[in-house]
């Protein structure tokens, strides 16, 4: 049997996904959306708890705030593997959801558009 077929010439060995998740696709906390900001909480690595390069590349990546659709698009795995990969990291407390900063006062809908014509003017 030829290995040539787990080996791509320009990206190397091929994994597929349900091994990067080991078979997991549900999640235990789905409250998880595209523009949610993640962050490592700095809390060590549990002896118990085997990580895999994926995870360590997720908790690396988020030292700094980062959103979900960002940190997916730069690990580049797909968006449902990454998500298990958070799902894991956050079950251990060392990945957490970031609450949205209240936006405050929304301006009017006048000041936008005197701003939009402004910009067009230019």
């Amino acid at each position: 049997m030829s290995t040539d077929r787990w080996l791509d010439r320009d990206a190397g060995p091929v994994a597929r996904p349900y091994t990067v998740t080991r078979g997991r696709t549900e999640l235990r906390d789905d409250r998880l959306d595209l523009i949610s900001m993640l962050e490592s909480t700095g809390v060590p690595v549990p002896r118990r708890v085997r990580l895999d390069p994926e995870h360590r590349r997720l908790l690396a990546i988020c030292l700094r705030p980062i959103t979900f659709a960002d940190l997916a698009s730069e690990i580049n795995l797909p968006v449902g593997v990454v998500r298990v990969l958070i799902d894991d990291l956050r079950d251990e407390n060392m990945l957490r959801v970031l609450k949205p900063t209240p936006a405050g006062d929304v301006p009017d809908e006048l000041v936008l558009r005197k701003l939009l014509n402004g910009l067009r003017a230019l």
